[in-house]
């Protein structure tokens, strides 16, 4: 077992397994241990806190894993998927009614070298073995594999689901609303659009589209205390993005840079006008790439209440965001040394934060209150 060690944190201690052996003095507003639940991850993209301590893990390149106890498993039985770029076995989620149905949701590029669609497929765990895997949605436009096909999941309180679908690296495509690319959509457990979609019987709109006008969502949060739903993305001119979703409302870039000629674009084609765009929440100063998003309630943390927590695929960095309100009022960088790529941010049934961190060799870590 390998010994704790502090590292020095901005506002906070964090206490780490890990190789580094020195310890800092610092002043603390809470005190916290970062703990590996697993390790040796490749590629890893997302987390799945499961009641009980079960943890599922997905890694792009195609394989679920499964952590219990310390106890590892490779999970077979996943359907084709495709791997390239940024495409593969993308995020995971466990379905609400879980501990009864025993449903895991994930999402994929479903297609061969020639062209690729972001879907969304459900199945159930036995052992190691992935069972009545059944594909539920993919969008409805094909294209080259490439960059930014998504995708993330979040549950809203009325057991309807969210999903995030990037713009296949063609920006126009998040502006055609006839076109699922570039949209946060919501989805019954079945994959169809529930009946009370914003967009449902509007003329021009695919019915499942919840929100559009989205370059690549990789973090996506409900905060069902307060009612909101928050996304995070980056934007090609740097000044990545905190969204508070707006049902039905174009989310569209309305910054300076390459965005800029997209909102131009749009407005001249009659997608929209620039006063129909929500702005952004909040704009990071810096290049975060934002990778995951978590809302933080409960006991554990009763200092970051309704906070939110933001990972950096570029940054390396774990970001808490203030929020008074529905408005982002503060931003701190929490992490003074790097583990690598965040990938994801969740926090699980029982309370507790989960970072899913690195590249080639990734780890899952719990946050833990110092005792």
């Amino acid at each position: 077992m390998e010994r704790l060690s502090v590292i020095s944190l901005l506002g906070l201690t964090l206490a780490a397994a890990s190789v580094h052996a020195e310890e800092t003095s610092l002043s603390t507003t809470q005190d916290l241990r970062l703990v590996p639940v697993a390790e040796d991850l490749e590629q890893p993209w997302g987390v799945a806190v499961l009641p009980g301590g079960l943890f599922v893990i997905s890694e792009r390149t195609g394989q679920i894993q499964t952590f219990y106890n310390g106890e590892r498993q490779e999970v077979e039985g996943l359907p084709g998927i495709h791997v390239e770029g940024q495409a593969g076995l993308l995020d995971v989620a466990a379905s609400p009614d879980y501990p009864d149905t025993g449903w895991i949701y994930f999402t994929y590029a479903s297609g061969d070298t020639d062209s690729t669609a972001t879907a969304l497929a459900r199945g159930r765990l036995a052992g190691d073995q992935l069972v009545d895997v059944e594909e539920l949605f993919e969008q409805n436009r094909r294209s080259e594999p490439g960059p930014r096909a998504g995708s993330r999941l979040a549950w809203l309180e009325d057991d309807t689901l969210l999903m995030s679908v990037g713009d296949r690296g063609d920006p126009e495509r998040a502006q055609d609303t006839q076109d699922h690319a570039g949209s946060i959509l919501r989805l019954d457990p079945q994959g169809l659009a529930p009946e009370d979609n914003p967009l449902l019987e509007e003329a021009g709109f695919l019915p499942r589209i919840y929100s559009w006008g989205h370059r690549h969502v990789l973090g996506l949060a409900v905060d069902e205390k307060r009612g909101y739903v928050w996304a995070v993305e980056a934007r090609s001119n740097g000044h990545d993005e905190v969204l508070l979703i707006q049902p039905g409302k174009n989310h569209g870039a309305a910054a300076e840079g390459e965005d800029t000629e997209l909102l131009e674009l749009g407005a001249s084609s009659g997608f929209f006008n620039e006063e129909e765009v929500v702005e952004p929440a909040y704009r990071f100063s810096e290049n975060v790439s934002p990778s995951g998003l978590a809302v933080i309630n409960g006991d554990h943390y009763p200092e970051w209440e309704g906070n939110l927590l933001v990972g950096g695929l570029e940054s390396e960095q774990l970001h808490r965001l203030v929020i008074r309100g529905n408005e982002v009022t503060e931003e701190e960088a929490l992490l003074d040394e790097t583990f690598g790529p965040v990938r994801d941010v969740r926090q699980g049934p029982d309370g507790y934060i989960y970072m899913l961190v690195g590249d080639e060799s990734g780890t899952l870590y719990r946050l833990e209150p110092e005792a």
